[in-house]
């Protein structure tokens, strides 16, 4: 079968140093997550706190919950999900939609299924740096059919932030990132370019792929894979089958980190000042005394 190939040019592919294949485990109330950053062999790639391919069916879900320090990156797959949070925002994304939330100072607020059947999606955490740690929560939504796509040469690409094949997400990422979705049907071969002074990983959704080199073995859903130094990302589909997969890159902090959970800061300090805020409902969380989503009302919690 011919080659087809992408017009970007690569001379120095990054390779793949380390693999992971994400295994199933449970988290909130019933759901279950394919966790690959954020799991004990890979606490924090910078600025990348965590990864999760999720899988939850009704009642199961994400009830209410914090967040401060960090971003919150929602991806749908399959299915729909409502959000809610203490500041009165509420929505439904659907497959495709993206929901790119910046937790900032603090924000409370739960995720639950809003369809029927299993929801599936992606949800990345994205450091902020210690100036943005503290600013106000804020939100960046974008329907399916917002999201930039273009298909070249036997590859598709949605472009959620950052750009591909000539096209430009209009997503503001305060930790500069790239997030790509990829699909390269049977034959293609990409080049994208990657920043070099970026981490960035592959997460295989569907199908099977090489990745950096074309002497690598093929690999397979759910798999996260690490990139090396170099200026882009090489990848062939020699399979029968599409091949599906996420590309994220982003600018390293280079800072300290200091996590418990949903609160991420560069301190212990910082992080006890932080639980004391959101037990006495001060500095951010003044708005979580009094707030219960519908979600958790309904269900009783």
């Amino acid at each position: 079968m011919p080659e087809r190939e992408s017009s970007a040019i690569v001379n120095d592919p990054r390779p793949v140093v380390r693999k992971f294949l994400a295994r199933q485990q449970h988290e909130g109330l019933g759901a279950i997550v394919r966790r690959s950053i954020g799991r004990f062999e890979l606490k924090y790639f910078d600025p990348f706190l965590a990864l999760d391919e999720f899988s939850v069916t009704a009642p199961a879900g994400f009830p209410d919950h914090p967040h401060r320090g960090f971003e919150t990156v929602t991806y749908m797959l399959q299915g729909a999900v409502t959000h809610e949070d203490f500041e009165g925002h509420k929505g439904t994304i659907q497959a495709g939609d993206l929901q790119w939330m910046t937790a900032g100072k603090g924000i409370v607020h739960s995720e639950m299924p809003a369809a029927q059947g299993t929801q599936k999606g992606l949800q990345l955490w994205i450091n902020l740096s210690s100036k943005h740690k503290m600013i106000e929560p804020r939100y960046q939504e974008m329907l399916s059919k917002d999201i930039a796509e273009v298909e070249k040469d036997g590859i598709k690409v949605r472009v959620i932030a950052g750009d591909a094949l000539g096209t430009k997400s209009p997503i503001y990422t305060r930790t500069p990132t790239m997030y790509l979705d990829f699909t390269l049907k049977p034959g293609a071969h990409l080049q994208q370019p990657i920043p070099v002074s970026w981490n960035s990983f592959v997460y295989v959704l569907e199908g099977e792929g090489i990745f950096g080199s074309p002497k690598f073995s093929p690999v397979t859903a759910h798999h996260l894979l690490l990139l090396g130094s170099g200026d882009g990302l090489e990848a062939w589909n020699e399979s029968s089958k599409p091949l599906r997969f996420i590309l994220v890159g982003g600018e390293p902090l280079g800072e300290p980190l200091a996590q418990l959970g949903p609160f991420v800061m560069n301190t212990q300090e910082e992080i006890n000042q932080t639980i004391d805020d959101f037990d006495n409902y001060t500095n951010g969380f003044e708005k979580a005394r009094h707030w219960r989503s519908e979600a958790a009302i309904r269900l009783g919690f």
